[in-house]
């Protein structure tokens, strides 16, 4: 499998968690009145809500702004009601790239997304002109142990039923089927000397793609415009 940059992603959103909380926070609250209005207002019997309270969590997300925002969620006569729309297209350089938003207003995300697309010299796509170029997986963050050698390492991967497992200078990064990812999630969670840092369900490219250094600028800033979009929670491409 190709290399994936989650771990970059990760310190990324840190970044602009320090100065950008807010926004963060609000697309957070967006994924739990999802989660809720799918599973109830329960972590222990919401898988979903349960994954979004540990990314809110590790987003620094205090407490009590979680707890109301489950809440409201749950609340009566709540009229919150976001849908998902996953958006295709190529970017500078024949870059692939799939955008995950939660909307209350498909026309204006439509429009946000196109306006970004077409002011960087990218286009949209019709559904799964690029999605073929990408696997949906279950990706874990795990600390690394200077003390753990790699095979160790991948031998317990194939324990907890990781597909498969990728060697990167902080972190390993854990890779399994969408379908078995709150098993592995699980058994990373109670293997003693595996500290999860992240968990998550990606689109994760098949291959990696190195874009020609002049598309870099205008990449660059077409990633950054649409992760700023409030109604976009995530961002997928095939670049190095």
């Amino acid at each position: 499998m190709s290399g994936h940059s989650k771990w970059n992603n990760i310190k990324k959103t840190k970044e602009k968690t320090d100065a950008q909380r807010g926004k963060i926070f609000t697309k957070i609250g967006r994924e739990i009145a999802v989660a809720v209005k799918m599973g109830g207002m329960d972590p222990s019997t919401n898988s979903k809500l349960a994954d979004v309270i540990q990314k809110a969590k590790q987003n620094n997300m205090p407490s009590d702004t979680i707890m109301r925002s489950i809440k409201k969620a749950g609340g009566e006569g709540n009229q919150e009601n976001y849908e998902e729309i996953i958006y295709e297209g190529y970017g500078p350089g024949g870059s692939a790239i799939i955008v995950q938003c939660l909307t209350d207003n498909k026309n204006r995300t439509a429009g946000d997304v196109r306006h970004l697309f077409d002011k960087h010299g990218a286009g949209l796509g019709t559904a799964n002109s690029v999605a073929y170029m990408f696997d949906i997986k279950g990706v874990f963050v795990i600390e690394k142990d200077k003390n753990v050698s790699e095979d160790d390492v991948y031998e317990k991967a194939l324990e907890v039923g990781a597909d498969d497992v990728e060697f990167q200078d902080d972190v390993n990064i854990l890779y399994s089927s969408k379908e078995n990812f709150h098993t592995v999630k699980k058994c990373i969670e109670e293997t003693d000397g595996i500290k999860l840092i992240s968990a998550s369900i990606e689109y994760v490219p098949n291959n990696k793609m190195e874009l020609p250094e002049e598309y870099n600028e205008r990449f660059e800033k077409l990633i950054d415009g649409l992760e700023e979009l409030d109604d976009v929670q995530n961002v997928y491409h095939n670049c190095d």
